[in-house]
């Protein structure tokens, strides 16, 4: 074992024991897996001390196992759960070496427009086709995670009809898939000590409604960039610049960058709170800081996404997802 020491606080490195270190090839978590009916959103935060950093690390070895035992009650309902770390508990957690590019959220502030940062060290991702697993399996984490952690933030999310926002658009149409999916949202050769692993950028949006509802479909159609009713991209004549789509549209090296979303409507009808909660899983971060520096600041300056008029961020945070065999080793796996 390799020792490290951090904050006063002795940390077991699990890279001692990577599997990029005896040539084998990490074991992703499932990031790439198809996307669900349901899923439940926890964000959480270590509490201080060195009990909550051993907790967290000993949770990594038992998550296989608890997925395992709630899955099993119905197999069918396909249930998973993703594990992200934030920059600070990474520190905390698993000392050093870092993923390359895991830092804090990047808030931006343009004009009212505001990607704020929040607080998040432990992301839990459940999905499945029931939403009874996910509940199941977030307060089975919960439990298990005990006094060692504090809740910040949790969404219940669903899918709305065919897979509409509660906007009334199509999401996530523009998902890679196949071997084009893996490669944009797993890291590589590139960092190989964390191959298999992904970053993920969360935002809790929540609309008006009300205004968004008072615009014609066709301003609507050209705020979003696609038709309502058919989910077809507007004609590069008939497409504002400012419009999402075209704003969302990354290009490098005359290749179009690619990340998974699998944005979720949540909501309250009683209290009139209508949301979308924005998840995007990347090889890298900075496609995703580049779309929303697009949206917030504009591209050029000034031309902004105007579904943020009718749309207001109320979280932001970044994680590194690393890959299951990793988590396996922190928790004392072999």
């Amino acid at each position: 074992m390799v020792f490290i020491e951090q904050s006063a606080t002795l940390v077991v490195s699990p890279l001692a024991t990577h599997p990029s270190n005896f040539g084998e090839a990490p074991i992703p978590q499932p990031v790439t897996a198809p996307l669900t009916e349901n899923a439940i959103f926890l964000v959480l935060t270590i509490n201080p001390g060195r009990e909550g950093s051993d907790a967290v690390r000993s949770f990594c070895g038992d998550l296989p196992k608890l997925i395992r035992a709630v899955g099993i009650r119905h197999p069918e309902g396909t249930l998973s759960c993703i594990m992200g770390v934030g920059s600070e508990a990474w520190d905390r957690a698993f000392g050093s070496p870092r993923p390359a590019e895991l830092h804090p959220f990047k808030e931006i502030r343009a004009d009212g427009r505001n990607a704020v940062s929040t607080p998040g060290d432990i992301l839990l991702h459940i999905r499945a086709q029931r939403m009874d697993l996910c509940f199941e399996m977030a307060m089975q984490a919960m439990q298990r995670l005990g006094k060692a952690v504090s809740a910040v933030d949790e969404v219940q999310g669903f899918r709305y009809f065919d897979d509409r926002n509660l906007l009334g658009f199509v999401d996530g149409t523009e998902n890679p898939s196949g071997e084009l999916l893996a490669r944009s949202v797993l890291v590589g050769e590139e960092d190989p000590i964390f191959a298999g692993g992904s970053y993920v950028i969360t935002q809790k949006y929540v609309h008006d409604i009300a205004g968004w509802n008072a615009l014609s479909t066709e301003v609507q159609e050209r705020i979003i960039g696609r038709t309502k009713l058919s989910d077809i991209e507007l004609d590069d004549s008939a497409r504002p610049s400012y419009a999402h789509n075209s704003l969302n549209t990354i290009v490098e090296d005359g290749r179009e960058v690619k990340i998974l979303r699998d944005n979720m409507p949540f909501g309250h009808a009683s209290t009139g709170e209508f949301g979308t909660y924005f998840i995007g899983y990347s090889r890298s971060p900075r496609n995703i800081e580049k779309m929303l520096q697009n949206m917030f600041l504009g591209n050029p300056p000034g031309n902004y996404d105007r579904i943020l008029d009718f749309s207001r961020a109320i979280t932001g945070t970044l994680f590194f997802v690393p890959s299951a065999s990793f988590l396996e080793r922190a928790g004392g796996g072999k």
